[in-house]
């Protein structure tokens, strides 16, 4: 589906005032190098997944609002739906408001890019509240400006990421096959790991960056072979910080591995982690097994690929 179609279909699901916000995951992340403005340049293919927050919206006064059903999660000017809401004002020069109540399931910290989908949700949103005053374009450049990734949720499919993960493109269509769909097992440790901690911490091993051009081989290699599926694709980057500090993910993921033969791997800067499952699969050992490994706090979903 094309942007544009997207964003039509956002819009036509205004009249219910309830809105997802999918999850993603990184089937890919290379990290490319540091910039001289401080982020990374990285080339990346993320996917949302059928599974995440729900937002609702509706039109109300000359100013916006912020509630969630979570604790810990900011309601003032903070929160990403807030600063998306004033970005796009800034953007129009609208002068409506609105009240955004995020159902919260994605959890924190977590390489998921919660925050960032409810941003981008809440752009499409207030876009077409106010009468679609932005097109694709424009609504992607102010997506951008509000996180990295929140531009790759305005996107209903995989895409790949490139520049500092603002750089959006649908991934080619015989390669979104082998990604859309896919079962996945997403499970999240008690413990959130900071993505600016596990920026800093690659950054002071730059043997951990991986050049540009053979990032770029490895993708085009992978999108070039149609019997590659999207387990052919895993790798991750920021797995090299994460794994020195955090030991009990590279323990438990090599369980899954040697004991099931499924292939895992970490998403974002951590500290969530997916397993791309068989269709006739029985979770229950599996999810055993994390919950033996990272305790009862442990989160674990069963989702798709969208």
């Amino acid at each position: 589906m094309a942007r544009g179609e997207f964003l039509g279909s956002i819009a036509t699901d205004l009249s219910a005032l309830e809105i997802p916000a999918p999850a993603k995951i990184n089937l890919f992340l290379a990290v490319t190098g540091r910039r001289p403005d401080g982020f990374h340049d990285l080339v990346s293919v993320a996917a949302p997944l059928a599974w995440g927050d729900t937002i609702s919206v509706a039109a109300k006064g000359s100013s916006f609002s912020v509630a969630c059903d979570a604790g810990g999660i900011p309601t003032d000017g903070t929160n990403l739906v807030a600063r998306a809401a004033a970005a796009f004002a800034d953007a129009t020069g609208w002068r409506g408001g609105a009240h955004f109540s995020i159902a919260k399931r994605i959890p924190a910290g977590a390489g998921l890019g919660g925050a960032s989908s409810d941003a981008a949700t809440a752009l499409v949103a207030l876009n077409g509240l106010a009468g679609a005053p932005l097109d694709a374009a424009a609504l992607a450049r102010v997506a951008s400006g509000i996180g990295s990734d929140c531009a790759l949720f305005l996107e209903k499919g995989p895409v790949v990421m490139r520049g500092r993960g603002e750089r959006i493109e649908p991934l080619a269509p015989d390669a979104s096959r082998r990604v859309r769909g896919r079962r996945v097992l997403v499970f999240k440790p008690g413990f959130a790991i900071p993505t600016p901690w596990a920026y800093a911490r690659l950054a002071e091993t730059p043997q951990g960056y991986v050049p540009a051009s053979e990032a770029e081989a490895r993708l085009a290699l992978w999108t070039a072979d149609p019997s590659s599926p999207a387990e052919g694709l895993l790798f991750n980057s920021m797995e090299r910080p994460a794994f020195a500090k955090f030991a009990a993910i590279p323990l438990l993921l090599g369980v899954l591995r040697a004991r099931w033969g499924i292939p895992a791997g970490m998403t974002g800067s951590g500290s969530a982690c997916f397993a791309l499952l068989a269709e006739d699969a029985d979770t229950g050992p599996v999810e055993e097994a994390i919950r033996e490994a990272w305790g009862p706090s442990s989160f674990v979903v069963d989702t798709r690929t969208a």
